[in-house]
């Protein structure tokens, strides 16, 4: 008499389970196991290939590109040799400037001398024009070569030009993250604050990490009545107030913040109304627009479904019982609402929180038409390098920095709040 188990598997020579084909149940078991992970992992791979293409490549070429430094250390390798020997005090000796004209002469032969001007000029002001202005020369000197370096760019009789040229003679490089965080480098190579006039980037992050948390906070308190009133209003009617809050996101961004730029002007509609009003005079209009105030504005009513809806999603899921049963119970209004209904709302608040910080920490559109001088983030500097300036070593070490602060904000809310706790919809 066999039993069921047995008409499944059977056993071997030796006492193993085998299936009814011959082989080892253990082995066929890993066999089916490893065919299942390898389907869900063809399921899941396009999604992989598109966040790898569209996402981790990009992040890792602009965390590499904030360290890369290839241009002297090719251009110049003869002059970084020469350079070996020169103990960064007074000019350098005859052999310094010899090797420099020669690999001055052959870039300006391969039409190489451009980047390698441009990536001095990062490090030391006028250094393009001395770069591009010798090595046109460089191809017809002789020897000696110093006293024609010093003829015919000021700068060649500076130490500093070549201290830089022998400090970022290397492939990788920390000066753009030193730029980043306003330093710089002294005499002796050791890294100090920059001059206070010159002190731009930190005060910048300070400053897109107040208006971030400003922003946030704002439309936590005026997304959170108006999702409590959604959740407490009858279906149609918190339908029609969910289409109220839903319009911003059916209208261009661009079409938006033009048209805050309509109502926040000095001639615009709220000065305008406010004089008319008889509140401030004609010649006391309000300065609303191109400083920190316009920006927080308008990134406020922008930013506010973002507050809204995660909080109304968790909202229209609690019990309207539990109020009642502390109210039952004795507590107040104020009690039963502070102290049943709003911990409940917590993973609908950090979920808003977490999304309007991160998506106004890197706005650039409302801040760079609204905000002015004094309403500029630290995207509007990036965008700068990039466009501009085309320091993109810079630019990617200001994007680098605010990526890692981001990600150290996120684990810090991960291990106070938890990130199972949010809750987006």
């Amino acid at each position: 008499m066999t039993t069921g188990v047995q008409d499944v598997a059977e056993t071997d020579a030796q006492g193993g389970m085998i299936t009814a084909d011959g082989k080892p149940l253990k082995a066929s078991l890993q066999r089916a196991e490893r065919r299942r992970k390898i389907i869900a992992f063809l399921f899941v791979a396009p999604l992989l290939t598109y966040l790898m293409i569209s996402f981790i490549v990009p992040i890792g070429q602009m965390m590499f590109r904030s360290v890369e430094n290839p241009h002297i250390i090719s251009i110049l390798p003869k002059t970084l040799a020469a350079l070996d020997e020169w103990d960064g005090q007074g000019l350098p000796d005859e052999p310094v400037y010899a090797a420099l004209a020669e690999e001055l002469a052959a870039a300006q032969e391969d039409r190489r001398v451009g980047p390698l001007a441009v990536r001095l000029n990062y490090e030391i002001s006028a250094a393009r024009g001395a770069l591009t202005r010798t090595a046109r020369q460089a191809g017809n000197m002789e020897a000696p070569f110093k006293e024609q370096f010093l003829d015919a760019h000021r700068l060649w009789g500076s130490p500093e030009i070549f201290r830089i040229i022998k400090r970022e003679g290397r492939p990788l490089t920390a000066s753009y993250y030193v730029s980043a965080l306003d330093r710089t480098y002294d005499e002796n190579n050791n890294i100090v604050r920059q001059p206070e006039n010159r002190r731009i980037y930190v005060d910048l992050y300070m400053r897109t990490l107040g208006m971030s948390l400003g922003i946030t906070f704002i439309t936590l308190l005026l997304g959170f009545p108006i999702s409590f009133l959604m959740a407490s209003l009858p279906m149609r009617h918190a339908n029609l107030l969910m289409i109220l809050v839903l319009l911003p996101f059916w209208t261009s961004l661009l079409v938006r913040t033009t048209s805050w730029i309509v109502l926040l002007q000095q001639q615009g509609v709220i000065n305008s109304l406010l004089v008319g009003a008889g509140f401030i005079g004609d010649d006391g209009r309000l300065s609303l627009m191109h400083n920190m105030t316009g920006t927080m504005i308008a990134m406020t009513h922008i930013l506010l479904p973002f507050m809204v809806l995660p909080l109304y999603s968790v909202m229209k899921t609690i019990p309207p019982a539990y109020v009642r049963a502390a109210r039952s119970l004795g507590a107040t209004p104020w009690t039963a609402f502070w102290r049943v209904y709003v911990p409940q709302t917590l993973p609908g608040i950090g979920a808003g929180a977490v999304l309007v910080f991160i998506i106004s920490i890197g706005y650039y559109i409302t801040p760079a038409l609204v905000g002015g001088q004094s309403g500029q983030m630290i995207s509007n500097l990036i965008a700068y390098h990039m466009q501009t300036s085309l320091n993109w070593g810079l630019a990617a070490a200001l994007g680098t920095i605010l990526l890692v602060g981001v990600l150290i904000l996120y684990w810090a809310y991960n291990r106070l709040v938890g990130a199972e706790n949010l809750k987006l919809g």
